[in-house]
């Protein structure tokens, strides 16, 4: 049985390496993605309502339609709205940024719309402009109740990345099906991949489980 896994020792490096991009990959979409979340739920509930209608049409339509579609179209349509030849790295980032914006953006305004109103309007009384009310007060709380959320939409990104393979970009599953062609292995490159990934994912739990412990941690101290 092990003896069809020999050839993990001899593609171990192009696993690796196809892990280090998917790493890569997740990070960035998170992170911008978390930015253009915040914005989106913001614009969402503006009470402008051309601004608001933006958001919603755009969180409807990356919600309504697959992941893999939304790759194509940024692919297709991103250089030609640039004019420009883009990297299928850069392609892969913005297609799994702009989806999942949308996603967290709902889980922000989920979390802002679960905090009693009472806080907001006795922070402006008192003097504070609305945007330190948001910044300092409302924000800050809402990411404590959307943190578990947040967390799954986390490692849906991980998981979500494995479909920019179709684009050429050497992650993980790519790497995965580079050894099934060498090897006319069916199966075990995508046990190997199927087991970095809970790897990944574990990892990306235990962190948001520690954060989650210590802001627990602190309000009760506060």
């Amino acid at each position: 049985m092990f003896q069809s896994y020999s050839f993990v020792g001899k593609y171990w490096d192009l696993f690796l390496k196809g892990m280090g991009i998917t790493i890569e990959l997740a990070v960035i979409s998170i992170v911008l993605g978390l930015i253009l979340g915040i914005i989106l739920s913001l614009m969402k509930r503006s009470k402008i309502k051309v601004i608001s209608l933006i958001a919603k049409m755009y969180i409807g339509f990356i919600r309504d339609t697959p992941l893999l579609v939304q790759i194509y179209i940024v692919y297709i349509g991103l250089p030609m709205v640039l004019g420009i030849d883009v990297p299928d790295f850069v392609t892969g980032v913005v297609a799994l940024t702009l989806y999942s914006a949308a996603y967290i953006a709902e889980i922000i305004r989920s979390g802002i719309d679960s905090l009693p109103m009472g806080q907001s309007e006795a922070a402006i009384s008192l003097g504070m402009s609305k945007r330190r009310v948001m910044t300092d007060i409302i924000l800050p709380q809402a990411f404590k109740n959307i943190l578990p959320a947040l967390g799954n939409q986390f490692i849906g990104n991980v998981k979500d990345s494995s479909l920019v393979s179709v684009l050429g970009i050497s992650d993980l599953m790519f790497s995965a099906q580079t050894v099934r062609g060498s090897t006319a292995l069916g199966l075990q490159p995508m046990l190997v991949a199927s087991l970095l990934y809970l790897v990944m994912t574990w990892l990306l739990n235990s962190v948001l489980a520690y954060i989650e412990r210590r802001m627990k941690a602190s309000d009760r101290v506060a």
